[in-house]
């Protein structure tokens, strides 16, 4: 049976003696009804793990102590995906917890033309990617970018594919099933990107790519591309 897994953002500096913040102490040892000496694992959310002994089940300030660690090595071809924000949070919210579960390395929150603007609430959408690596099982936290324009991702990027799914009818798509490198796919908003746009992204070097044959809602689109990206 899996140990119980816990988020310790400075566990690779850390001493062999650790003390968790509030919030874990007291899941650990109210929820969890951990007890001194009950053992359970960390990571920092960059490849680490490490199994650790309550020594202090202090239910504020609980103190572990390292028996050993590991390091993973991340997948070997990084995804990244660059989405619109949608009007309804939760929509987008579930998008984030998905791609984060699926094992996307990073999202960009893309503003487009017609993005809906709203608050970005980055320490809340964090927050769910933690819960959802610790949820299955990973030891890598997609890296959440702050929301930035569309022109500034097209004209910056510097991975080795560079892909923009868009809607319109163009006999130019490729399959994203057959891509296998370091890619940065866009998601455009629920309206769709402009022509403007997907002229840029042309001729920045972005090729056009195909979801399959039906119009899928953003979130959707995000969460297929993150698919069939890392798990085939």
């Amino acid at each position: 049976m899996s140990l119980p897994l816990f988020y310790e953002k400075t566990l690779r500096q850390s001493s062999d003696l650790i003390q968790l913040n509030e919030d874990v102490s007291k899941h650990i040892i109210q929820v969890l009804r951990m007890k001194t000496g009950a053992l359970l694992e960390l990571t920092d959310g960059q490849g680490t793990v490490a199994m650790v002994e309550i020594i202090d089940d202090h239910r504020k300030k609980c103190i572990v102590k390292k028996q050993f660690s590991q390091f993973f090595y991340p997948r070997p071809y990084p995804v990244a995906i660059a989405i619109s924000p949608v009007k309804n949070t939760g929509r987008f919210e579930w998008f984030l917890e998905k791609a984060t579960e699926i094992g996307v390395s990073e999202i960009i929150p893309l503003m487009c033309t017609r993005t809906e603007r709203q608050q970005f609430k980055y320490e809340r959408f964090n927050h769910i990617l933690i819960s959802a690596m610790l949820q299955s099982g990973q030891s890598y936290l997609p890296m959440l970018r702050e929301p930035m324009p569309f022109e500034s991702i097209v004209t910056a990027s510097d991975f080795s594919t560079k892909l923009i799914a868009h809607c319109n009818e163009d006999n130019t798509k490729v399959s994203i099933k057959s891509i296998n490198a370091n890619t940065l796919v866009m998601i455009g908003p629920e309206g769709d990107f402009t022509e403007e746009e997907i002229s840029l992204s042309f001729s920045n070097g972005f090729t056009p790519v195909s979801l399959g044959t039906n119009r899928l809602r953003t979130e959707t689109a995000g969460v297929v591309a993150a698919t069939m990206l890392c798990l085939t």
